[in-house]
């Protein structure tokens, strides 16, 4: 694609140029591409997110598969579900990132386009829902705290996992239908293509936003402000330190929510006005669309390494057995140090006196 230049001149040229390139306003929705350095930046922080996601959720199922199989609750049976979707959703981004450096071309072929469209979208709705749950759970332990009913949580644990597994499998039947690959302006690109564009491709962006941000986010909003009043109610004479722990906890993982979701689902239903003719199409929601929403992308995904750090590692519990973990592996790695420090030195140790042999056994003996 065209690339434009610093000044807003050649801004103005290049949007108006770019937007005669393209048929209809789904593929602007989808191609819409910015600079090189923002691809650039696109494919570090896909990269970074990447390598952190996948060490952040392997430890955590490291810790709660192996560190505490004895432990089991409901809380942790979630967190485990969560680690295996953000690991799954960051198992993606290589491609998504190889994508964006070739503007947004496509190079991997139809059946690809299906399947890593759906495992992205399918593991968004699954993180979603499994944060709502915990949510949810947490709120439900600590009010019924005095009850000990661990066998029915596990067991319940298990069916509401199904559940929301099985729901973020039907809520992705959409991409998975519709993903594919179509030329456009000449370039392979990996969309959605609806039979009727505009209206259905905005009907499903709705629901995307109902669905995996607005509901989840008032039930998340509810559960933790019923967990607060409770606790406040409970423990405010006793134990004050508790209670601004769990205020503090409580704040970060909604502000962490928020802010990572919003700004993309806020320019998506931007999107969907233009596209039910409710707002009116412009040169700012391309511009927008071009170097904003990319970097919102970012900023969603991005939540999928901050899981492990915001359910686990503030977990003094997760924290404790983290340090056990750095502690064991500094220990490795000095002992490894140590027997190669001790192998060098007996190589050099030895190479000396074979050297003092070699001579001996060659050196004409003196009678000669």
């Amino acid at each position: 694609m065209t690339e434009g230049n610093n000044s807003s001149v050649g801004l103005q040229n290049r949007s108006l140029t770019d937007l005669d390139r393209f048929s209809s306003l789904e593929d602007i929705d989808v191609t819409a591409d910015g600079t090189p350095i923002l691809r650039v930046f696109i494919c570090v922080v896909y990269s970074v997110v990447c390598a952190v996601g996948l060490v952040g959720n392997l430890l955590v199922l490291f810790f709660i598969r192996v560190k505490q199989e004895r432990k089991k609750s409901r809380i942790n049976f979630f967190v485990l579900n969560l680690a295996v979707t953000d690991f799954q959703f960051v198992l993606t981004l290589p491609f998504w990132a190889v994508d964006t450096a070739l503007d947004f071309s496509w190079p991997f072929g139809d059946a690809m386009c299906k399947i890593i469209s759906s495992v992205t979208v399918m593991n968004m709705y699954a993180s979603v829902f499994f944060l709502t749950a915990m949510s949810v759970t947490r709120y439900w332990s600590v009010a019924s705290s005095l009850k000990d009913r661990t066998r029915q949580k596990s067991c319940s644990a298990k069916w509401i996992s199904v559940v929301l597994w099985v729901s973020a499998t039907i809520a992705t039947a959409p991409t998975s239908i519709f993903s594919t690959v179509t030329n456009v302006a000449g370039e392979k690109l990996c969309l959605l293509k609806f039979p009727d564009g505009q209206y259905w491709l905005a009907v499903y962006h709705l629901q995307k936003i109902i669905f995996a941000f607005v509901l989840p986010m008032a039930i998340v909003s509810v559960s933790y402000i019923m967990l607060l009043r409770f606790i406040r109610n409970r423990s405010m004479k006793t134990n004050t330190k508790r209670t601004s722990q769990v205020t503090k906890s409580v704040t970060i993982v909604v502000l962490s929510f928020f802010l990572c979701w919003m700004p993309n689902h806020a320019i998506t239903f931007w999107g969907v006005l233009v596209k039910l003719n409710a707002v009116h199409w412009d040169k700012s929601y391309y511009i927008v669309h071009t170097y904003v929403f990319p970097v919102t992308v970012c900023l969603a995904h991005a939540n999928s390494c901050l899981n492990p750090v915001i359910y686990c590692l503030m977990r003094e519990e997760f924290r404790k057995k983290l340090k056990d973990l750095l502690y064991a592996l500094k220990q490795t790695v000095t002992m490894m140090q140590f027997c190669l420090l001790w192998f060098l030195l007996s190589m050099c140790c030895c190479i000396p006196g074979k050297l003092s042999l070699n001579v001996k056994r060659n050196r004409p003996d003196s009678h000669h």
